[in-house]
C-alpha cells in the first residue's frame, strides 16, 4: 500500500498542523508529534500540536460560532450531516486504510470504522426531524404544558487511540444535529486520522457557511486535556478511555457542575451453556477476544463454560488460535495486527507474568514476537484471581469452569467494570435468566452474539467503573441538549397549582 499516496489523497503533508478552529492554525506552539505505524515502527508523518494559546484561539471562536448554529432548524443541520457522510463515504477507502496505518488494526476493521460514521451520519440525518418533547396535561384550566429540548451549547469529545474516529462521529454527528459545535481532542497516538476526518467534514461545512462547527485541538492531556475538563465554555464533556483518567476529568468537570459522558474500562466475559450451537460461539469468541488485538472496550477477557462442555470448547478454542494469521495489517489474510506500542507489550508481558504467579496457566500463545506484535493467548483461571478483576488491554483470555448458571452470573458481575456481555444457549429460562434483574449487570447483553461489534442504533456505554455513559442511538442524543418545562397560561386568571391561593 502506497503510503504517500493515501496521506496526498487526505491532503496530509509530512508535517502538518494539528490545531483548527475557524481557520486552520499554521504554527500552533504546542510542539512536535511524530504518528508511528505500529507494524513497522516507521514515522507516518510529523503533527505540530496546539498549545494553551491556541486552545484559547479555538474555543473562543468554536463559543462564537454555537451562537449562531444553535439558531439553524434542526432539519437543516441534518441535511449538513448527511453531506458530511456522503463526503466521508467518497473517501471511505483511503480513510480506512489511514486508520489501519496509525492504529494497526485489520484493514477490515478500519474500513468497517469508517462505515460506522457513515451509516452514523444517515442515522442523526435522520434524527434532526425527530428531537421529540412530550406534552403533559396541566391541573390549572386553560393551560398547556410541554417540554422541550434545546441546543446544549459547546461539547468537548476526547477519543482513544482504538477507535480513532467512530467515536468521534458517536458524539460530534448527534451534537451537531442538536445544535451543539464540538472541539476534538484525540489520541496522541492517531492524530493523522482526526485531521483527515476534519478535513473532509470540513469541506462540507465551509461549502453551507458554517467551517468551526467543528474543531480540532490535537495535544497533550496537559494542557489540552485537562484545561477542556475544566473549562466552564464547555458544559458537556465525552471522555473515552482509562477509568483511571475518567475519575479524574469526572472529578474536574463535576466540581464546575458540568456533565460528562464517561466510556471507560472493560472487562467482558461470555457464558456458554452445556447446550450453546458451538459454531456460533466459537467464531464469536475468537472475533471478541482477538479482534482489534484485544484493544477494544468490548474485547472478551473472560469465558465461562459449563463443565459438559469446556473441553470440546477449548480444544476448538486452541486449535482455532493455532489459525490466526499475525502481522501486516493491510493484507487480506492477516487477523491479527500489533499492539499500539512498545508500552502496551510491555503491559502484556507483565500481565502474563503475574497470571502465571497467581496460579494461571498459559495454554496457548502469550509469547512476544518481533516489534509490537504478539501471540493471543488463552489461559486457564480462576475467577478469584485478582488479574481477572482488572482490565488488561491486550489478547489475553482467561477459561473458567462452572457447573450451575447462578455461580456463573455471581463471577460475571464481581468484577469493577460493567460494559459488555453475552450468553450462547439454546435455552430459553437460561437466556431470560442472563437478561432479569438477577443476571447481567452490563449495559450491554447479548444472546448468541458475542461482546464486541455494536451497531449504532443502540445506546453504547456501561455501568460500574465503566462510567455510566451512553452514545450513539437510542436516546443517546439527550445528552447533547437541555431539557426545558414550558407551561402557557392562555386564561385571564392566575390560578396557582396544588390548589394554593395567594389572593391580595
Amino acid at each position: 500500500m502506497d503510503c504517500a499516496r493515501i496521506l496526498a489523497a487526505l491532503e496530509i503533508e509530512p508535517l502538518i498542523s494539528g490545531a483548527c478552529g475557524a481557520q486552520w492554525i499554521e504554527h500552533p506552539a504546542g510542539g512536535e508529534l511524530v504518528s508511528l505505524n505500529p507494524a513497522t515502527g516507521a514515522a507516518i508523518a510529523r503533527v505540530t500540536m496546539s498549545g494553551a494559546d491556541d486552545y484559547e484561539r479555538i474555543v473562543s471562536e468554536i463559543a462564537d460560532t454555537f451562537q449562531k448554529w444553535r439558531l439553524l432548524p434542526a432539519p437543516v443541520r441534518g441535511r449538513v450531516v448527511r453531506e458530511i457522510g456522503d463526503e466521508l463515504r467518497a473517501h471511505k477507502r483511503e480513510l480506512g486504510t489511514l486508520v489501519t496505518l496509525e492504529t494497526g488494526k485489520i484493514l477490515s476493521e478500519g474500513l468497517g470504522e469508517v462505515q460506522e460514521m457513515i451509516d452514523l451520519a444517515d442515522f442523526a440525518a435522520g434524527l434532526s426531524r425527530q428531537l421529540y418533547g412530550l406534552t403533559m396535561s396541566s391541573e390549572r384550566r386553560a393551560h398547556r404544558m410541554y417540554e422541550q429540548w434545546l441546543p446544549l451549547g459547546v461539547a468537548g469529545v476526547i477519543t482513544a487511540f482504538n477507535f480513532p474516529v467512530a467515536v468521534w462521529s458517536w458524539n460530534a454527528l448527534i451534537a451537531a444535529v442538536c445544535g451543539d459545535c464540538v472541539i476534538w481532542k484525540p489520541s496522541e497516538e492517531t492524530p493523522l486520522t482526526a485531521i483527515a476526518v476534519h478535513r473532509i467534514c470540513r469541506r462540507v461545512l465551509e461549502r453551507h457557511g458554517w467551517p468551526s462547527v467543528f474543531s480540532l485541538c490535537i495535544g497533550s492531556g496537559e494542557p489540552i486535556g485537562k484545561t477542556m475538563a475544566a473549562d466552564r465554555r464547555l458544559p458537556l464533556i465525552s471522555f473515552t478511555g482509562s477509568t483511571k483518567v475518567g475519575r479524574e476529568v469526572a472529578t474536574t468537570v463535576a466540581q464546575r457542575l458540568g456533565r460528562t459522558i464517561l466510556e471507560l474500562g472493560g472487562n467482558n466475559a461470555i457464558i456458554v451453556m452445556d447446550d450453546a450451537d458451538l459454531n456460533l460461539a466459537l467464531p464469536a469468541i475468537l472475533f471478541g477476544a482477538v479482534g482489534t488485538a484485544g484493544q477494544r472496550c468490548t474485547t472478551t477477557r473472560r469465558l465461562f463454560v459449563q463443565r459438559g462442555i469446556a473441553a470440546r470448547l477449548r480444544d476448538a478454542l486452541t486449535a482455532a488460535y493455532k489459525q490466526v494469521r499475525i502481522g501486516d495489517p493491510l493484507e487480506d489474510r492477516t487477523l491479527m495486527g500489533p499492539l499500539i506500542n512498545e508500552r502496551a507489550v510491555e503491559r502484556m508481558m507483565r500481565a502474563l507474568g503475574a497470571i502465571e504467579e497467581q496460579g494461571g496457566r498459559i495454554i496457548h500463545g502469550g509469547r512476544r514476537l518481533s516489534g509490537n506484535f504478539v501471540e493471543p493467548s488463552l489461559v486457564e483461571a480462576r475467577p478469584d484471581m485478582p488479574i481477572v478483576r482488572e482490565e488488561v488491554f491486550a489478547p489475553i483470555l482467561y477459561l473458567m469452569e462452572f457447573d450451575h448458571l447462578d455461580d456463573a452470573l455471581a463471577w460475571h458481575n464481581d468484577v469493577p467494570q460493567g460494559l459488555s456481555s453475552a450468553i450462547f444457549t439454546t435455552n430459553l429460562k437460561s437466556a431470560e435468566i442472563f437478561l432479569s434483574p438477577r443476571g447481567s449487570d452490563c449495559g450491554i447483553a447479548n444472546v448468541n452474539i458475542g461482546t464486541s461489534g455494536a451497531e449504532i442504533g443502540g445506546a453504547f456505554g456501561g455501568e460500574k467503573d465503566t462510567g455510566g455513559g451512553r452514545e450513539s442511538g437510542s436516546d443517546s442524543w439527550k445528552a447533547y441538549m437541555r431539557r426545558q418545562t414550558v407551561t402557557i397560561n392562555y386564561s385571564n386568571e392566575l390560578p396557582l397549582a396544588q390548589g394554593v391561593r395567594f389572593d391580595l
